[in-house]
């Protein structure tokens, strides 16, 4: 039984990894899949695969060109979700601002340095015309519940994560949600180290072929939209919409979309260079 250790965020995107999990699906192939959750995010599994933690991601498209440029020994190996996410901009519910052009030179909330919430009040600072030298702060918080913290005690000013894994938290009246910035490609990709992919190609084609069996398929699940809704703490209707918009890939990611989310990253002064997309991309 070869053990593959995988990483994603505790979000509804990757209810079909435990699908299949339970299902044993890759115990019938001779895999032992470990899934490991990661609430601080992309930047939290950029550290967890340098440091060899985990095998593969599932991760922000825009976080893992980023950090396999700044030296992550990893590479792309299929898209997962081929819609944008959709970020909400959210305040503390006590905040005194109402739009997003409000919220110009004040605090944004960040996981870490380098995550999803960090490259991502770039693209809506970019999307609002500010000067990205002079109107982004940052302070780190970790994650959602650190979010929370910060926003309501004043630590930080607005915070950008999924809409709909938030709207929960708009629900109960903590945060109030200002706009929205959706990402300018695909949300999420597969990823695994170099080294393990070497090696293990073989076991990587039949995780994804299991994977992409069930994706293929995910809306189709009886009663889908009930189980999100009860697992995730969400309102039906909101996982209705966030089905209806969201659509999964079973696809390696293309040159074009690499180079989209490279242009917009150098514009931003996220990266220092754009590299070939066969630095980034290995199709198994």
């Amino acid at each position: 039984m070869k053990e593959i250790n995988i990483g994603g965020v505790p979000e509804h995107f990757n209810l079909a990894w435990h699908l299949t999990l339970k299902d044993g699906e890759y115990k019938e192939k001779g895999i032992d899949l470990k899934w490991q959750d990661y609430p601080g995010g992309t930047g939290a599994m950029c550290k967890a695969l340098r440091d060899a933690e985990i095998d593969m991601a599932v991760i922000l498209t825009e976080g893992i060109i980023k950090d396999i440029i700044a030296g992550n020994p990893s590479k792309i190996i299929q898209t997962f979700v081929d819609t944008p996410l959709v970020w909400g901009v959210h305040v503390a519910a006590h905040s005194s601002f109402n739009n997003i052009n409000e919220l110009k030179g004040t605090k944004a909330a960040i996981s870490r340095y380098g995550s999803g919430s960090h490259l991502m009040a770039y693209i809506n600072a970019e999307y609002h015309d500010w000067d990205l030298e002079n109107d982004l702060n940052f302070e780190v918080i970790k994650n959602l519940d650190g979010a929370v913290k910060g926003l309501t005690d004043g630590d930080a000013d607005y915070f950008l994560w999924e809409k709909f894994m938030t709207k929960p938290i708009v629900d109960e009246g903590v945060f109030r949600r200002i706009g929205e910035c959706p990402t300018p490609w695909p949300c999420f990709v597969v990823a695994a180290r170099e080294d393990f992919l070497e090696s293990n190609a073989d076991e990587l084609k039949s995780v994804l072929g299991i994977i992409n069996n069930t994706t293929a398929d995910f809306k189709h699940i009886p009663s889908i939209d009930k189980t999100i809704a009860n697992r995730y703490g969400q309102q039906l209707a909101d996982v209705q919409e966030w089905l209806s918009i969201t659509e999964w890939s079973q696809d390696v990611i293309d040159e074009e979309t690499i180079n989209t989310v490279q242009d917009h990253l150098f514009s931003l002064n996220i990266i220092p260079e754009k590299v070939a997309y066969s630095k980034l991309v290995t199709k198994l």
